[in-house]
């Protein structure tokens, strides 16, 4: 068997392996990335199903991470937003809690139906203080605290409370408000600089766009067998018979995966559930994200949204695609089909017989878990001397995985040098 050599292998090509890959090449480094699926993106995937575009696990893509515009490409994303706020499901009727800078046309409305109480907005505004000024969030660890201690704090109810507490239960995938406020201070800051969105390719189309420039450095259905030290470095093997003999390895895989090569326990995960249907009816609705904001527990849908109001490329012509997303695992049993089409009707105030499931993901380790204190940067090395990187090293989202990457690519070349 023929055992190549090239300087840093990357085992996984999610957004931190092929940042980590990227820098390393643009550095003038020989790099090899090896991926076991069948396409490059990790847990960003986009499946084509009778031509609608559905995402795993339903993600969106925030143009105002930082990290996003020095790595990619924005524009020829063709980023379709959401609408600038959020839908709320009320016990009558429904109201739309605006964006109050990018749609500020739709505050009168938003007043005249008591879509905020001034009390609850005051409240609000002490909580979301610090996100406006990102200069407080780089506190010290001592000083954070889980988002519901936060909110209790800072006295946030009401309808305001839920619509929160629901909506940030669908980007952390966290319902019990065990999530570091200071990560939370730092998404409100991101949804207030960006609205949410999604290419028009799908959001596969990043992870795409990323691999591009690294043409044949990228091989996928290559699963790595083993990973050992050798003479002056490492000798990485796939089961599909290749070998590779490299100066340094990056493990840029999810939390689960990497603890197979990494020492120490697994960063805990969560997970989502996500149905798609189509519809032959069109939607009258705001194209925005919606969520329940009724007291007490009506199901289990934390987000619903006509996804080719927002996206029409999803859809074929004439038709729609619906989405809602459910959380899985710590007392949160898989949901079925009818109980989320039941809720995410209610939530959008339709009739849903006509809905035919297009499909249905379930991921079990959808987001590392970001209790407090938070940590924002962690080890990119192990002490086995792998290095490794991925949103549990940074933060649990795009921004976070983007930025491991570079951390860690930028400490390989270190090394190497």
């Amino acid at each position: 068997m023929d055992v190549e050599d090239a300087e840093v292998v990357v085992v996984g090509a999610g957004l931190a392996g092929l940042r980590c890959a990227a820098v390393l090449a643009d550095a003038g480094r020989e790099v090899r990335v090896w991926e076991a699926a069948d396409e490059v993106g990790g847990r960003i995937r986009t499946d084509i199903v009778d031509g609608f575009l559905c995402d795993r696990g339903f993600q969106v893509l925030n143009p105002a991470y930082p990290e996003l515009g020095s790595c990619v490409d924005v524009a020829a994303l063709r980023l379709q937003p959401f609408g600038p706020g959020v839908g709320v499901r009320r016990e009558r009727g429904s109201v739309v809690l605006a964006h109050p800078v990018r749609a500020p046309k739709r505050l009168p409305g938003m007043l005249a139906r008591r879509g905020v109480r001034p009390a609850d907005a005051v409240a609000l505004a002490r909580w979301a203080y610090p996100a406006l000024r990102p200069g407080h969030l780089k506190h010290s660890p001592g000083k954070d605290t889980t988002l519901l201690a936060a909110l209790d704090r800072c006295g946030v109810s009401g309808e305001l409370r839920r619509v929160i507490d629901r909506f940030l239960s669908g980007v952390v995938l966290d319902d019990s408000g065990a999530t570091s406020n200071a990560f939370a201070l730092l998404l409100a800051r991101m949804f207030a600089l960006g609205v949410p969105a999604l290419p028009a390719d799908g959001m596969a189309a990043l992870p795409r766009q990323l691999a591009a420039p690294l043409g044949e450095r990228v091989a996928l259905n290559r699963r790595v067998s083993g990973i050992t030290a050798s003479e002056g470095g490492w000798r990485v093997s796939a089961e599909d018979g290749t070998a590779v003999r490299a100066r340094e390895v990056v493990v840029a895989t999810d939390a689960t995966a990497a603890a197979q090569w990494i020492g120490g326990a697994p960063t805990p995960t969560r997970g989502v559930v996500t149905d798609w249907w189509a519809t032959d009816r069109p939607w009258a609705g705001p194209p925005m994200l919606w969520v329940d904001g009724r007291p007490g527990v009506r199901g289990p849908v934390v987000n619903a949204a006509v996804i080719s109001a927002s996206a029409p490329t999803y859809a074929p012509p004439g038709r729609h695609l619906v989405a809602a997303s459910a959380l899985l695992g710590n007392g949160h049993p898989e949901p079925t089909e009818p109980q989320l089409r039941a809720h995410a009707a209610e939530i959008l105030g339709v009739d849903a017989t006509d809905w035919q499931p297009v499909i249905r993901h379930v991921i079990p380790d959808a987001l590392p878990v970001q209790p407090p204190p938070l940590t924002v940067r962690r080890p990119v090395r192990d002490a086995s001397g792998l290095w490794m990187c991925g949103d549990h090293r940074d933060t649990a989202s795009i921004q976070g995985a983007l930025v491991s990457g570079r951390r860690a690519a930028a400490a390989v070349l270190k090394a190497l040098s």
